[in-house]
This record gives C-alpha cells, sequence and structure tokens, in this order.
C-alpha cells in the first residue's frame, strides 16, 4: 500500500474502517476525476491549506470536489480576515504533506493542534468521505462518522461553514 505507514497504523489502532484505492500520481482535483470514476457513492473532498494575513494561524478548509470556492468567498465565509495558500514549508511543518497531497490525514503530524479546520457543513450529509491517504497515489474511503471520530483523536478543532 502507497501512503504514510504511520497514518495506517493509526486508523487500524483506533478502529477506523477505511477502503483503500490506489492510483497513478493526482495532484490535483482535475487529474484524481479520472481515477475516481470506480469509486461509487462517495464524495471526493477538496483539501486547501491556507494562512491567515500575518501568518500565525493555519487554515485546512474541506468541501466537496465538485463545489468552486473562490479565495474571496471563503474569505466570506471564514471570517478569518485576508487568506493566502500556505506554502510548501509550512504545510511540510504542519502537516508533514508536500504539495498535491493535503489531506486531513496529515493532522496525525500536527502534535501541537495548530491547524484549525473549516468543514464545508454539506459534508455531514454524506455517509462516506475520500481523501489521500498524505500521498496523491491512492485514496481512502471512509465513513463520515469515523472521519469525526478521527478529528476528535487529532484533537485539532474544527467548524463548520456554510459554502
Amino acid at each position: 500500500m502507497v501512503g504514510d505507514p504511520l497514518l495506517y497504523k493509526f486508523l487500524d489502532d483506533s478502529g477506523i474502517s477505511y477502503e483503500y484505492f490506489e492510483h497513478p500520481p493526482a495532484p490535483t482535483i482535475e487529474i484524481a476525476v479520472q481515477y475516481w470514476k470506480d469509486i461509487r457513492e462517495t464524495t471526493h473532498c477538496k483539501n486547501l491549506f491556507f494562512r491567515n494575513h500575518k501568518g500565525n494561524r493555519h487554515y485546512l478548509v474541506i468541501f466537496d470536489h465538485l463545489k468552486e470556492l473562490s479565495i474571496h468567498d471563503l474569505e466570506k465565509y471564514l471570517k478569518q480576515g485576508k487568506l493566502s495558500f500556505a506554502s510548501e514549508q509550512r504545510m511540510e511543518k504542519y502537516l508533514g504533506l508536500k504539495p498535491g497531497s493535503v489531506s486531513p490525514f496529515g493532522l496525525i503530524n500536527d502534535k501541537e493542534h495548530h491547524v484549525y479546520l473549516f468543514l464545508d457543513e454539506d459534508l455531514r450529509r454524506n455517509p462516506k468521505i475520500s481523501f489521500h491517504p498524505n500521498d496523491n497515489r491512492a485514496s481512502l474511503v471512509i465513513t463520515y462518522d469515523d472521519f469525526l471520530k478521527f478529528l476528535s483523536l487529532t484533537g485539532n478543532k474544527f467548524e463548520y461553514f456554510r459554502g
């Protein structure tokens, strides 16, 4: 299996079930869509990693990949001031991830719970959601309930937004 071995251990030790789908590298949603066609009845998520204007707060924003949200729209919804995409160095520091593999599963590397999550409230209506296992050569499908369990175990705070 490709992906982060520490993630699989974390999920297994936590009793979080997942379905594994290996595919060629998919660093963008546009590329990933072609590999998701066989993964049915699942909401595939888009994950964006931002920093605030001062660079002292970091946010992971998660929503259905079919939605289009501009940074300006997100700034309005999230009420966190001016946002910009976080650098590769910040992504590595806080999530242990490389660009093209952003995933909430990277929160296992955020021991100080620095990253704050914003989840599109529409995700709650989906029984299954998918993310990269910290590597864009695979996708993991988990239930939304198990995703919430994962978040409670990482300790990162989150809130819902209407996107």
